[in-house]
């Protein structure tokens, strides 16, 4: 079943993403675009019924922070959680993630391993009801924010601030809807968010970025935009720790599991490694123990000497420090806003001003949206059952 996920997804991209030429590419894109017709007019009503309140959101008993995208996947979203969790804990705010789990397969899924690691005192709860996720994390951890992961599309809960990242190596205006593209949603939505952050801008050219830039000025006048890159930090295979310029004319082959894998490719060419071979896999990729074994024989068959490199994402999957008898490099990365940084932290800063001034999300939400319907706060009835405490989500993961 896996394999049979992985190949409709590979086939899926290669028709969106190519340009194939011949009768057979054509028909299959133009079903896609087809399709992609019912799901906007999906969206647009589900957008609709809850700007109208016929569908309640239902607002946390502290401040939200969400951030999410307009496509699926891809764009960041993991380092740039690490950011804001940083930022608010250098403050002293207890934090709490919360996310649906994006296959986790009743475990902690690669994005909740990887925040383990670097962030061992914000906990993670994973949970596809983010309501009783929230509410457990502040009744159950105290926690003073909350921070919600890929949380744009998840309108149930209400947040102080909605960030919105864009990759600025495949920008919305390049793209298309589902499934004729990756697009949960067309570029219009950016007017629910309040700050909008273009991530990759080292890898997009110029005259994508000057096209994105004018489109953005012109349609979202008001809305703060800043700049972020992936900037390599180190190279790590087992207690040896290396800069990532160790790369620099070096023989290598990579595999990963991303939304976005030519991101990673583009980071290794930068970095000037000679990539022998490149091996990608579906975003959130569960390696079984026949992607172990095969991914053993790929860099078996590689010349003695050659590094294999992944993602932090897909290490934590597999934590081995070998593959066929070569040695298995991670490249970590940081995320670093180049552009916009005050204003960026100033909206930071005023959700954590909500903390320090005891503001409830009843005034908040009158005073925001302008609604004389409010907002409902999350229901407790699942507090009840005691077996809920798991399945609700409160079991954080550190």
């Amino acid at each position: 079943m896996e394999h049979g996920q992985q190949y409709w997804e590979s086939t899926w991209r290669e028709y969106i993403f190519s340009h194939k030429p011949g009768l057979k590419a054509y028909g299959v894109r133009a079903l896609l675009r087809i399709a992609s017709w019912p799901y906007g007019w999906t969206m647009q009503i589900r957008n609709w019924l809850y700007d109208h309140r016929w569908f309640p959101i239902h607002a946390a008993a502290v401040p939200v922070v969400s951030v999410g995208n307009l496509s699926m996947g891809g764009t960041g979203k993991t380092p740039c959680i690490e950011y804001i969790a940083r930022y608010y804990r250098q403050r002293d705010i207890r934090v709490t993630i919360l996310s649906r789990g994006y296959g986790s397969q009743g475990a902690r899924n690669d994005e909740a391993l990887v925040l383990e690691e670097n962030l061992p005192d914000v906990p993670h709860l994973q949970n596809a009801d983010r309501v009783a996720a929230a509410e457990c994390a502040v009744q159950e951890l105290d926690s003073q924010l909350l921070l919600l992961d890929d949380g744009f599309q998840h309108r149930r809960l209400y947040r102080d601030l909605d960030i919105v990242l864009i990759d600025a190596t495949r920008p919305p205006t390049e793209d298309a809807l589902f499934p004729r593209g990756t697009l949960r949603e067309p570029l219009s939505a950016l007017s629910r968010a309040d700050h909008l952050i273009l991530t990759r801008t080292d890898q997009a050219s110029p005259m994508i970025m000057d096209n994105l830039g004018r489109t953005l000025a012109r349609r979202f006048p008001r809305l703060p935009v800043a700049q972020a890159i992936h900037q390599p930090k180190s190279l790590i295979c087992g207690d040896e720790v290396v800069p990532p310029q160790a790369l620099e004319q070096r023989t290598i082959a990579a595999f990963c599991g991303l939304g976005q894998p030519q991101a990673f490719r583009r980071t290794l060419e930068q970095l000037g490694a000679r990539l022998l071979d490149f091996r990608t896999y579906p975003d959130h990729h569960p390696y079984t123990r026949a992607d172990v074994e095969g991914l053993h024989r790929w860099a078996a068959a590689t010349p003695p000497g050659t590094w294999i490199v992944t993602t932090r994402k897909d290490w934590v999957k597999l934590r081995l420090d070998n593959l066929g008898g070569r040695s298995l490099w991670t490249l970590t990365v940081t995320w670093v806003l180049s552009e916009g940084v005050d204003a960026f932290h100033s909206a930071l800063d005023g959700v954590a001003e909500l903390i320090l001034e005891g503001s409830t999300p009843d005034t908040i939400s009158e005073e925001i949206c302008g609604l004389d319907t409010p907002i409902s706060r999350p229901v407790a009835a699942y507090r009840d059952d005691p077996q809920n405490s798991a399945r609700q989500g409160c079991n954080p993961s550190t």
